[in-house]
């Protein structure tokens, strides 16, 4: 940890989807795609059935997150319709590994359902056509409204054995929902009926490393939808307009493939987009796609998506390596990576998968894809506690959320551990809805929507 200069405590956040709505969840990390929900007051306890107030079977298979705003609830998932590019049926393929029983003699035994810990490779190209749909549900039931399938075809490649073909999560402005499948597509429908408004199938056709398939999720900023594109070809960040799909600006990016989703921050009167990328983070104008600045350190293919607040911004990863750093804003211009502008760094315990949690100047990520928590001052980068294990959690892809004073951390077999949002590790409670989850959840209301490897649940007392 290398603490450089002190800042105060961090008290408004900075980022700015330009979303917030009372009661609402409209992005995969909240209002202000940092984590927290500035409004909400969920249930701190629940299992399978104590405080379900619904649970929906979603079709197919997808890690994509819930999005809620009004009285409706957004998911993506795909479907395997089993027939082939020619129209005839074709024979099933092995389930999923998630699914797969543990081999004989398997020190790793898992009770049923449970994912397993990471795979080196993705999965073959599929030989099906895949259905890739939008789905709104009612609130306050969990009826299925409309389900509209926005593109049926034949993968070019496959996707991360532990995932879909459905990974990024969807946004909305209430007026409509915006669904980005990657190569597949990017779609705008109305929210009342499903409609499709315009659609993009000619961004491009990803080979991501490992044959991992597509995963980050696109922001909507203003009129603007940034969709990033970091694979093995040509890889770049664009921003089409939100009423037409059209591209307002496209910049080309270095960095090889990643899954880690942009973040719109406003700063001096101008808004700007902190994306993470292989070796680096790189912001730039959300008005022209113009690089403003980029510090060096990141570490391969990154995930995690960064958090802003009091004029600092925050990128982490941990992948073979560890980094995370805190750069000031204000100033920072060009390669910033050896300047002042580096307030500290951390190179220990840093997150994979899950998502940095910003919340009451206080900074919280997981060691990898461990149940391993850090929480610090976001300010110093001194720790309010380090790397402590969270008993219940063993492996964990969800990010961390927060409302009401707590703090919600959800692993992969669907347990979610709640604690205090504070300087001291207090657990307040454990939950166990019995299914993997690896979609983050969503805090809107007196409500949480938690969407598991077969079903969509509304927690509410």
């Amino acid at each position: 940890m290398k603490p450089a200069t002190t800042l105060s405590i961090l008290a408004a956040v900075a980022v700015a989807p330009a979303l917030a709505e009372e009661s609402a969840w409209p992005h995969w990390r909240g209002p202000a795609g940092d984590g927290p929900s500035p409004d909400a007051k969920p249930p701190t306890t629940w299992s399978a059935t104590e405080n379900v107030r619904w649970k929906a079977a979603i079709p197919g298979r997808g890690s994509a997150s819930p999005v809620v705003l009004g009285d409706r609830v957004f998911v993506t998932s795909a479907i395997d319709t089993g027939v082939g590019a020619d129209g005839k049926r074709v024979a099933p393929a092995p389930p999923p590994r998630a699914d797969r029983a543990p081999r004989s003699g398997d020190r790793r035994r898992r009770r049923p359902g449970r994912p397993p810990g990471g795979s080196r490779g993705g999965d073959a190209p599929p030989q099906t056509r895949q259905q890739f749909v939008v789905l709104c549900l009612a609130r306050k039931s969990g009826e299925v409204l409309w389900q509209k399938a926005v593109n049926e075809t034949v993968p070019h490649s496959g996707h991360h054995a532990d995932h879909g073909f459905a990974s990024a999560s969807p946004v909305t402005d209430g007026g409509h929902v915006y669904a980005h499948f990657g190569s597949r597509g990017t779609f705008c429908l109305t929210a009342d009926k499903g409609e499709v408004v315009w659609s993009r199938t000619d961004l491009g056709e990803m080979r991501t490393r490992g044959g991992f398939g597509d995963g980050s999720s696109p922001v909507l900023a203003g009129d603007l939808l940034v969709v990033p594109w970091d694979h093995e070809g040509e890889s770049y960040i664009a921003a089409l307009d939100k009423r037409t799909g059209e591209t307002v600006w496209k910049t080309a990016r270095e960095h090889p493939t990643s899954w880690t989703t942009p973040l719109v921050v406003e700063h001096g009167g101008g808004r700007q987009v902190i994306q993470s990328g292989e070796g680096s983070a790189v912001a730039y104008d959300l008005a022209s796609g113009r690089e403003l600045w980029r510090a060096d350190g990141q570490t391969a293919r990154p995930v995690a998506t960064p958090v802003a607040g009091g004029g600092m911004a925050f990128v982490g990863s941990g992948f073979r390596g560890s980094f995370l750093g805190a750069y000031q804003l204000e100033g920072a211009k060009g390669d910033i990576t050896d300047s002042d502008k580096v307030a500290w760094t951390v190179t220990v315990g840093t997150p994979d998968i899950a998502s940095l949690l910003l919340s009451g100047g206080r900074l919280y990520f997981h060691s990898g894809k461990d149940g391993i928590l850090s929480c610090l001052d976001a300010g110093t980068g001194e720790a309010h506690y380090s790397r402590e294990r969270i008993p219940g959690l063993a492996r964990v892809y969800a990010s961390p959320v927060a409302a009401a004073g707590k703090v919600y951390l959800t692993g992969r077999e669907g347990v979610t551990v709640v604690i205090k949002d504070a300087p001291e590790l207090e657990v307040v409670a454990t939950n166990d809805l019995g299914e993997p989850v690896d979609a983050t959840p969503a805090l809107a209301g007196e409500e949480l929507f938690i969407r598991s490897s077969k079903h969509l649940f509304c927690i509410a007392e």
